[in-house]
């Protein structure tokens, strides 16, 4: 089981947010029925916050405000040009109220 990193009702549906852990800086997205989604913060394409960009439920994907590259909520993988490399992806578990986060 992973570390607590938040509780369900400090995530929004379809809002992303950024958490710090360690050296770790995390985007998390509550995807509603679909469940909480987490990647790296960090735009692989530009140094740009995933979390400042726009979350689209139905594709489970979030869009990176400078360029508009789309990333996977669960793979992290770029679904959209001009990222071509991926962002980190993690594994969450919601437990009761509690949001927690596998970081290695």
């Amino acid at each position: 089981m992973g570390q607590k990193l938040a509780s369900l009702d400090e995530l929004p549906v379809g809002e992303a947010r950024r958490f710090v852990i360690g050296e770790e800086q995390i985007c998390v997205v509550n995807l509603g029925d679909a469940g909480i989604r987490a990647v790296g913060d960090l735009c692989s394409h530009a140094e740009a916050w995933l979390h400042e960009g726009d979350v689209e439920i139905e594709d489970e994907t979030i869009e990176c405000p400078r360029h508009g590259s789309a990333f996977d909520l669960n793979s992290g993988a770029p679904r959209s040009l001009p990222a071509t490399s991926p962002v980190p992806a993690y594994t969450v578990e919601v437990v009761g109220n509690d949001v927690l986060i596998e970081v290695n």
